[in-house]
């Protein structure tokens, strides 16, 4: 029984590190609020707080908050610190990238609000406690609160500290890729209400019915992030036509360049807008719809791992290792042909098709390129050839047929004990392909 694995794929459009910390402040300003009801009510007598909910007078109150202020302040700067540290070794280590993973993580975004949020708080509390001629105010309700609040956001910090530990390891990061791979390659899948199957189309037919549509211009050069298929195949549906796209998600469009087709040119007028809105342009690839973007990555962080200046062997074999579990993902749920259907079969939304075998390619080509000197990494990856070879498509098999060819030729130069460890693993992966 296979294990269950993350479906869901945390947006990659919007990521960003102060939303978190913002709601967490503003949080902290409520809860003042509502701890402030007590403490206002036991002034006035209408309450009477008990003794032992105290912390004493105000001479220890204003302490023990300066105590908590400089404490929380410290390690907010010190968070902010390790954030940025973080961040500036991921840039190193994975490639830039990879930031996105680092800043959208929850843990470090919480950790950050906690702090915030506490230090809010405690400010808060520190103004209102005073004492003059006329009168004493310690709002001792709030000034326990706080002390649990500062509590709970050093404990935080130690789970914070355990997460940055383990994100930065290298196979925790190749593994997250993948995983965020399958749940993309999942969601691909998925069809909303009012979308139907059909039979594949010639593409070629699809173009030449293309031509002699109206054009939608792109209206800013970036990388095709998300296409909302299910509203065109709603509106297409309604405008009885038929949306060609250009360019498939994770493709670079250039300004005015020709986006998609309207067969027929005449209900472009009803369909410019809806491709205007649901088609997202942005300035990075993201991983939604984009598989190939998941094997880039893991590819960068190969190369990265296998350049001179690093010559990581380890990192470079368990990128292997994790591409062939995407590309075994791929194979059990192929990347969609394009072709986008509504409830009664009739083809709405075409996109240029991304095929196994290009994926396969995209997967072995660099990190072969990059291991001609290093022939433990070019062993794995003919041993994996070897393990996906069985489970592909024919040409998925073929690719991986024409890889093994060009592992084995490139590395001439090897000494007697790798070329013959190398051949015979190319002799088992010819075996079975």
């Amino acid at each position: 029984m296979l294990a269950q694995r993350r479906v869901k794929l945390p947006s990659q459009r919007d990521v960003n590190l102060w939303r978190i910390p913002l709601k967490v402040s503003l949080g902290a300003i409520a809860l003042f609020v509502i701890t402030m009801i007590p403490d206002v009510l036991d002034k006035y007598g209408i309450i009477h707080i008990p003794s032992w909910l105290t912390m004493g007078s105000i001479d220890d109150a204003r302490a023990i908050l300066s105590a908590m202020m400089g404490s929380v302040a410290t390690v907010l700067a010190l968070t902010f610190s390790v954030a940025l540290l973080l961040l500036s070794m991921v840039a190193t280590l994975f490639g830039p990238r990879l930031l996105y993973r680092f800043l959208q993580d929850w843990v470090t975004q919480v950790t950050i609000g906690l702090f915030m949020g506490a230090f809010v708080y405690v400010c808060l509390c520190f103004l209102v406690t005073h004492q003059d001629a006329d009168s004493r105010f310690v709002p001792q309700i709030s000034l326990i609160t706080s002390w649990f609040l500062v509590v709970g956001s050093f404990a935080f910090l130690v789970y914070y500290s355990h997460r940055i530990a383990t994100s930065i390891q290298n196979p925790d990061m190749i593994a997250r890729v993948v995983d965020d791979l399958y749940a993309s390659v999942v969601g691909s899948h998925e069809r909303v209400a009012g979308e139907g199957t059909g039979d594949v189309p010639d593409d070629d037919a699809i173009l030449r019915r293309a031509d002699t549509g109206s054009g939608v211009m792109c209206p800013k050069s970036g990388y095709m992030q998300h296409v909302d298929h299910g509203a065109l195949v709603a509106a297409a549906r309604d405008a009885g036509a038929l949306v060609v796209m250009r360019f498939r998600p994770g493709q670079f469009v250039l300004r005015g360049e020709l986006l998609a087709s309207i067969v027929p040119g005449s209900e472009a007028w009803r369909l410019e807008a809806v491709i205007d809105r649901n088609v997202a342009i942005g300035r990075h690839r993201t991983l939604t719809q984009d598989s190939e973007f998941g094997i880039a990555q893991v590819v960068e962080i190969a190369i990265r791992a296998l350049s001179p200046a690093v010559n990581d062997t380890f990192t470079g074999v368990a990128c292997v290792d994790w591409l062939a579990d995407a590309l075994l993902t791929l194979a059990e749920k192929p990347p969609l042909e394009g072709n986008w259907y509504d409830a009664a079969g009739e083809l709405r939304v075409w996109m240029p098709a991304l095929r196994l075998e290009r994926l396969v390619k995209l997967a072995f080509d660099q990190i072969r390129q990059a291991s001609t000197t290093t022939p433990a990494v070019l062993i794995r990856q003919l041993d994996v050839i070897r393990r996906l070879a069985p489970r592909m498509t024919e040409a998925a098999r073929r690719a991986l047929g024409d890889q093994a060819d060009a592992i084995r030729d490139t590395a001439p130069g090897l000494v007697a004990l790798d070329r013959s460890d190398l051949d015979a693993a190319y002799g088992r992966a010819r075996a079975v392909l």
